[in-house]
């Protein structure tokens, strides 16, 4: 587990995830060795895969531990990793949406 996000102030988390994923979509012109995110996008695909996994783990590691604060954190870790995923298969957060919307008739 990282070190707990501080002050934590509500957002819109449909603003939230758009400028994430704009920023993640630029990394693929970082360095992956200056890069964590590029490291992901352009590195082996397992290790990217590993983070899905572990991260879900955590999650429901803090769930069975019922801490709120902690449950945050490992969404945003996981939440990070899928958008990440998103990108290096190329599906976009348009199309994410258009799939849950799908789901929803």
């Amino acid at each position: 587990m990282g070190v707990r996000t501080t002050n934590v102030q509500d957002g819109n988390i449909g603003e939230t995830l758009t400028s994430l994923a704009a920023t993640l979509h630029g990394r693929w012109e970082h360095d992956p060795s200056e890069s964590y995110t590029a490291k992901l996008l352009k590195g082996e695909e397992d290790e990217l895969l590993k983070k899905l996994a572990e991260e879900a783990s955590e999650i429901i590691m803090a769930c069975k531990d019922d801490d709120h604060d902690h449950i945050r954190y490992e969404m945003g870790d996981l939440l990070y990793h899928l958008l990440v995923t998103a990108e290096r298969y190329g599906i976009s957060l348009p199309e994410l949406a258009g799939e849950l919307n799908a789901r929803m008739k």
